[in-house]
């Protein structure tokens, strides 16, 4: 017997390893979940918030207690597919009752465990059994007529967990992590949810656009944020594992899809009914000559050394020496943006010593005809940034590996002097005008908006009014500070006036910014009834200075709090 996978193509079901799109199967899972209350809020509620939380941060023991003989729908899917316990075929059907075991075996999401194999199991203590003798309907004997009896002990095939955003419940399937197989990840690991995806789905801006490109989709949390306000997109990846499960998620999640390759993808022959078409390809090559509204990217951005035995996972490294990922894609998405499209990518850079990180974003952008926006979110110094990804495809057989992996990146990052490495949300704009690009290269490491996406909006529209306008039209604005700004003055002991004024920004970026006695002045008439430059004069008549000295010193300021919002 022979199966299709997600991108049509046929194979034995004992050599699938992602999973396979059957709509009435599809329909079948859908409804159970529901019923299971197999949701974000569900699981929140199941498991409580000490279990919830250490979950979040790959803790899986609180989650395991709290799971521990669950005889309910949703813990017994929680147990299965987010921990990787095994479950007989008889807790299965509990839990998926349209679907059942046998229904899961089929779609690839469950596989039998081989006798004398023990817990969550790899590719090579699992065998998938043909279950295309039954129906996934809703008989006694189903999970026998699946290849197997009502006990035989099942595992995951993959992850599947709930996704949400503030309109849409999902659910997302992925590889199985090292919280449920206890062993380092395959290098063909297809990634699930994970902090760099929400946080870009976080920042991202949510405005409606005829065309939006999901660059390096991975198993397509993107696409399916992006289906909600776009005409039309295109998933990109360079995995083929990568394609199939973002082809499963997207019809899970009853979202029209197609598979294309690089070469159909070129040449326009894709499916034509509005949905998302899923193209294999390295970055931008499958989409050379098309156009986009908006670019969303989590690119392969993690900087890994050539050679030394570090090996190459598909979904952290783009196969280049250095920070040349993401280097490559500044310049090179100027290509495929309509005028006044956006994208918006993650990425780190390389700092060499004695240089700031400033000073190499504008070499990057030296000649690159988009506006920019990149906003330094975190650094980290050599033996930091080793740490972090030494360690973040799980834990190797011995000690000496992680080590010699550990010197191999200080070594790489030795030889080309770098000091440090940032990382942060890079936004770029392509004008609708041949004007000069502006540029705003800022730093905010602390807290800022759980939803960022209406905070880029309203900075790139603000950002982009400023480039296009003079000082005099500037001035002749009547602007408002804006309601979640306060303001703090710090005095030395004894002393009349302040020595510090302070403007902080309750939401967005949370920006402070010293003001001297002339910016705050005019702040705190900036109610929306006078212009700017008529207030400056009546600062300036005030205070017994030339209108134009006033104008000159506080007009730049006054730009800054426009951009940042502070002044609306």
């Amino acid at each position: 017997m022979r199966v299709t996978d997600a991108a049509g193509a046929t194979r034995d079901p004992d050599e699938r390893d992602t999973p396979v799109v059957d709509e009435g199967l599809l329909e079948a899972l859908r409804a159970d979940l529901l019923d299971a209350g197999f949701t974000v809020d569900g699981v929140a509620d199941r498991l409580g918030p000490v279990a919830a939380a250490a979950l979040h941060r790959e803790q899986a023991v609180p989650a395991r207690l709290a799971v521990s003989g669950a005889d309910d729908p949703c813990g017994i899917l929680l147990s299965f597919f987010t921990l990787g316990q095994p479950s007989s075929a008889a807790a299965l059907d509990r839990a998926l009752p349209r679907l059942r075991a046998v229904g899961a075996r089929r779609l690839g999401l469950a596989v039998t465990v081989t006798p004398g194999s023990a817990g969550p199991a790899d590719d090579e203590s699992v065998t998938a059994t043909a279950t295309a003798t039954a129906p996934a309907t809703t008989t006694d004997t189903d999970s026998a007529a699946g290849g197997g009896s009502a006990d035989e002990p099942l595992v995951a095939r993959c992850d599947l967990r709930p996704y949400a955003d503030e309109r849409h419940d999902w659910w997302v399937a992925s590889d199985l992590g090292e919280l449920a197989t206890g062993a380092a990840l395959r290098t063909d690991h297809v990634l699930g949810i994970g902090g760099a995806s929400t946080t870009l789905a976080a920042w991202t801006i949510r405005r409606p656009v005829d065309r939006a490109l999901d660059l390096g989709t991975g198993c397509g949390v993107q696409a399916l944020h992006l289906v909600g306000h776009a005409r039309s997109v295109v998933a990109t990846d360079v995995s083929e594992r990568a394609r199939d499960y973002a082809l499963f998620n997207l019809a899970l999640n009853r979202t029209e899809s197609a598979a294309s390759t690089a070469s159909t993808a070129s040449t326009g022959s894709t499916d034509p009914a509005p949905g998302v078409d899923v193209v294999l390809g390295d970055l931008l090559e499958p989409v050379a000559g098309q156009r986009f509204s908006l670019v969303v990217s989590n690119p392969p951005f993690v900087i890994t050394p050539r050679g030394d035995d570090v090996p190459i996972y598909e979904y952290r490294d783009g196969g280049r020496s250095g920070d040349a990922v993401v280097r490559s894609l500044v310049r090179g998405l100027v290509d495929v943006l309509e005028p006044g499209g956006v994208a918006q990518l993650l990425g780190n850079w390389e700092v060499p010593a004695g240089r700031t990180w400033r000073e190499v974003w504008q070499e990057w952008l030296d000649g690159v005809p988009l506006d920019a926006w990149v906003v330094q979110r975190e650094t980290q110094d050599p033996a930091q940034y080793a740490e972090l990804w030494s360690r973040d495809a799980g834990l190797t057989a011995d000690g000496d590996t992680d080590d010699r992996r550990y010197a191999a990146w200080l070594r790489d990052f030795a030889s080309r002097d770098v000091e440090s490495v940032g990382f942060g949300v890079i936004t770029l704009q392509r004008p609708e005008s041949d004007r000069a690009p502006w540029r705003d290269l800022a730093e905010a490491t602390g807290p800022v908006a759980a939803a960022m996406g209406p905070v880029l909006e309203a900075g790139l529209r603000a950002r982009t009014w400023l480039a296009e306008h003079s000082e005099d039209e500037v001035l002749a604005v009547a602007w408002s500070c804006a309601p979640d700004v306060t303001e703090e003055r710090h005095h030395v002991p004894g002393a009349s006036d302040p020595s510090v004024i302070l403007v902080r920004q309750g939401g967005g970026l949370g920006r402070a910014v010293r003001l001297d006695t002339l910016a705050a002045a005019y702040l705190g008439v900036a109610d929306g009834e006078l212009t700017a430059g008529a207030a400056l004069d009546a600062i300036a008549t005030l205070v017994e200075v030339p209108s134009e000295t006033v104008r000159a010193a506080v007009l730049p300021v006054l730009r800054g709090l426009v951009a940042d919002g502070i002044l609306v």
